[in-house]
């Protein structure tokens, strides 16, 4: 393949790398006053990236030798990470206007498409090097964004905590690919896979579980989900929207690409780890939301809840268990930045955010819409029919009978009963408590962005979303 064809088929990720030197160059020069202009290009270039993605980009082939793959998985991935990428970036602005000590800075929107770009190759990788250069860049950046309110003492702790632990991270998924390369004698997944099909090497299999505990760190499954609630808390909200959505599709698309390209021959072994991270991360992530005062903190166990659910779909190892993980992402995005924008509007008259469950309190009578729309997230997160959060669960059940799994998804289907608690008892807050103290004026952008993710979730979604089922069972194909 020639030089040019391999840059056709990163071309969504050359708009966004070169575009993000681009706009830091122009921060350089045009300062704090360039911000909302570089905020709005940044987005075009987002938009540009979408473009990009109808071309080589998605048609299957791979570059450099192997080290990066453009198929309809990656494709998909893409999509919603760049859709939730451009959100974090349009919401910003008016959360920083009404943050009193911090202003939003030209950097941010820079950090968005890097770390943007670094998902990117992430979902795309075909070799260990790859993965590991696209994690890293989305990582780093991800890093200052949590800590970007610098007189923010929580915000400052977040990205501390998320730097520390991340690291430690990194280095267990180092070691562990430095295990399968030193076993495999190869970086490419293919060859990974010739490696784990024939006999079992130990070394093989530390390198198996090393490799995916630096994955569930990202996913923030449990074990590795301790740094969750305090980064979400801590962080400023556009950045832990961006957090629940795209980053944790970029890393659930990635261990599912590691788990059935590179390590599918050794799928005994990697379900047992996926099987326990699911169940345990269900159930910690309904219990320990239950005693939750802070919103962030409930959705941030809500985000390790829902990872559980996803990894039911993987567990499963097949192609309709890849498309259900990938139905469950898309429906789990539109939710979760619904849940997010919400958040964005608890605000009291001075414009200081409000974080509490209890200042959603007889929210139905102050601001009636706003209380319907946060009640149809909460409740399609919780997967009550017909909201379209009940499908998305639904197939990730199926999934996993299809598979024979019959055991976990039963366990899942249980304790999804749990978790419906946390989001009831946030329902039952705003429609039965005597209302509390009202907010201040939301803003126009994110209620027009809040009114259609409450449409999609809707059981009108479905019906805008129904082609959405073949979209995923072709993207999963293209991996196996």
């Amino acid at each position: 393949m020639s030089y040019a064809a391999n840059l056709a088929v990163i071309l969504p990720e050359l708009v966004l790398s070169l575009g993000a030197i681009a706009l830091l160059l122009a921060a350089a020069w045009g300062g704090q006053s360039a911000t909302r202009a570089l905020s709005w290009a940044s987005v075009a270039v987002i938009v540009g990236a979408l473009i990009a993605l109808t071309g080589p980009a998605s048609s299957g082939a791979t570059a450099f030798q192997g080290a990066f793959r453009g198929d309809s998985f990656a494709t998909f991935a893409k999509v919603l990470i760049y859709v939730a990428a451009a959100v974090a970036i349009v919401i910003a602005p008016g959360f920083f206007e009404r943050s009193a000590g911090d202003d939003l800075r030209p950097e941010y929107p820079v950090l968005i498409l890097l770390s943007t770009a670094g998902a990117s190759i992430m979902v795309s990788s075909a070799d260990l090097l790859t993965l590991y250069v696209g994690l890293e860049l989305q990582s780093l950046a991800s890093y200052v964004l949590a800590s970007f309110m610098r007189r923010d003492q929580r915000s400052a702790e977040a990205g501390l905590k998320y730097f520390v632990l991340g690291a430690l991270a990194s280095g267990i998924l180092l070691y562990g690919i430095s295990l399968v390369y030193g076993f495999s004698g190869t970086i490419q997944f293919e060859g990974i896979a010739q490696a784990y099909a024939g006999p079992r090497v130990m070394g093989l299999l530390f390198g198996l579980v090393f490799v995916f505990a630096g994955i569930a760190f990202k996913l923030a499954a449990v074990p590795f989900h301790m740094w969750t609630p305090d980064v979400y808390e801590g962080a400023p909200t556009p950045v832990t929207a961006l957090f629940a959505s795209a980053q944790k599709v970029a890393a659930t698309a990635l261990g599912v690409r590691i788990a059935i390209e590179a390590m599918g021959p050794a799928m005994y072994e990697w379900r047992q780890i996926v099987i326990f991270a699911a169940l345990a991360s269900i159930l910690l992530g309904a219990v320990a939301a239950i005693g939750q005062t802070n919103v962030k903190r409930l959705l941030a166990y809500s985000s390790i809840n829902n990872v559980g659910f996803a990894l039911i779909g993987l567990a499963a190892g097949t192609p309709q268990g890849v498309a259900s993980v990938l139905y469950y992402l898309a429906i789990y995005v539109v939710m979760t930045l619904g849940a997010f924008l919400v958040v964005l509007q608890m605000r009291d008259q001075s414009g200081e955010p409000v974080e509490t469950i209890e200042s959603l309190a007889g929210l139905s009578r102050t601001r009636p819409g706003l209380a319907l729309a946060m009640a149809m997230f909460m409740l399609s997160l919780a997967g009550i029919p017909p909201l379209l959060g009940f499908f998305a669960k639904l197939e990730v059940f199926n999934a996993a009978v299809e598979a024979g799994l019959y055991p976990l998804a039963v366990a899942g289907f249980v304790a999804s009963v749990i978790g419906a608690y946390y989001y009831l008892r946030v329902i039952k807050v705003m429609y039965f408590d005597e209302p509390g103290p009202e907010y201040g004026r939301g803003d126009a952008v994110e209620g027009g962005l809040i009114a259609v993710a409450a449409v999609v979730v809707s059981p009108a979604g479905w019906l805008l979303l129904m082609p959405l089922a073949g979209w995923t069972l072709h993207a999963a194909q293209s991996i196996f």
